[in-house]
């Protein structure tokens, strides 16, 4: 079979990756700028066997996939800003009971309800902070229709690699906006499927406890096996504890087993970052409006380049320092307030280096407004 090539919204495109992967079950609730998500999933998901339902409000909806992954399925959800902050006392269920599933999260303005149909890229620090207690989270982002595609893919890879939720942190230009999106062949990219354990029915079986290489394989709940599953504290047999010991092993556990795999959940690309003294570092929509500018630059002849994250959390510090060590000035261009600048200040070397520009107005940040601050930060006026 051929790759199939598309004309489409950035929300299907996620569909489309989704159903690469493999999602079969899918519960959520109707909520702009993500609805098509939902909308196309009712009618796509019913052809290949699969289950889609909407839930009555954002709760239930994390809550349903939560209980179908354990059953064995990929799961996924999608949401926007107001529906994300209902899910974050199941996602701390899902990071803490290692429950793999996929949250999109289509961003919007807000806070509170916000602007239902204006861009907006507030929810960043959220996705990493948004449930309580120590913990890591994975959240992926990407700029246009093909990127989409394949972070979808790899969202779902790393939940069932890592046994974790995963956030798609998308929003509403991506979400909206129509491109062309190559499909590819079944088989061109590499899926995971989800890790069985090889324990027989009848035999004592440890839901929680790693191989040697980090990974915990799951048994189909209901089926040959009967455990605990809770959001308490527990031990490898999934019975609560308020044991020390115990205690700082799972936390440990948690946060170990994405932090020391940032290399390998990482995703960027980098855009002439050879000779680069002023250097873009951007995600999501705003990479667009940054790339388009870094371009039209070099072909002044300034010494500038791109580097756009598709991995934001964890955030990779060294590959920031490393790509950022010969810049004379870093400039984060995002649609908030300033939360990625955050992580990019605690990164490089020299922080006083790096400045914002941003727009939080529900307008989509363009060429010219970061072409304001790169004149500004260059010595060039404005």
């Amino acid at each position: 079979m051929s790759e199939t090539i598309k004309f489409v919204q950035g929300n299907e495109a996620c569909v489309e990756g989704a159903l690469y992967a493999g999602l079969d079950f899918f519960a959520g609730y109707p909520i702009t700028p993500s609805t098509e998500i939902a909308e196309l999933l009712s009618q796509r998901l019913p052809q290949r066997a699969g289950k889609f339902i909407q839930m009555e409000d954002e709760i239930a909806s994390i809550c349903t996939i939560i209980g179908a992954s354990l059953t064995g399925h990929k799961v996924m959800t999608a949401t926007s800003g107001p529906g994300f902050s209902l899910m974050q006392e199941g996602l701390g269920f899902a990071v803490m009971a290692e429950i793999p599933c996929v949250i999109v999260n289509v961003q919007r303005g807000g806070p509170s309800t916000g602007l239902p149909t204006g861009p907006s890229q507030g929810d960043v620090n959220q996705a990493r902070w948004g449930t309580h207690g120590d913990h890591e989270i994975i959240a992926l982002t990407a700029s246009n229709h093909q990127d989409v595609f394949e972070m979808t893919v790899h969202g779902f890879n790393l939940a069932e690699s890592y046994r974790t939720p995963v956030i798609l942190l998308f929003d509403e230009v991506i979400g909206h906006m129509r491109e062309k999106l190559e499909i590819p062949a079944p088989g061109k990219y590499p899926v995971v499927e989800r890790l069985r354990t090889s324990v027989k029915a009848g035999v004592d079986y440890h839901p929680y406890l790693p191989r040697e290489d980090g990974r915990l394989p799951m048994s189909d709940f209901g089926g040959e096996h009967r455990y605990n599953v809770t959001g308490l504290i527990h031990d490898m047999w999934g019975f609560p504890s308020d044991n020390p010991a115990v205690v700082h092993g799972l936390i440990r556990h948690l946060v170990d087993k994405i932090r020391n795999n940032v290399d390998s959940i990482t995703r960027y690309k980098e855009y002439y970052l050879e000779d680069a003294r002023t250097i873009l570092i951007s995600y999501g929509c705003s990479a667009r409006s940054a790339l388009h500018l870094v371009e039209n630059r070099r072909a002044r002849g300034d010494r500038i380049g791109l580097l756009e994250l598709q991995s934001l959390w964890p955030f990779p510090y060294e590959m920031v320092e490393e790509k950022c060590a010969n810049a004379e000035h870093i400039l984060v261009v995002e649609m908030n307030t300033g939360q990625v600048v955050r992580s990019v200040k605690q990164a490089v070397r020299n922080p006083e280096r790096v400045v914002l520009a941003n727009r939080i107005d529900g307008q989509f940040i363009n060429p010219t407004d970061i072409k304001n601050v790169v004149r500004l930060i260059q010595g060039k006026g404005v």
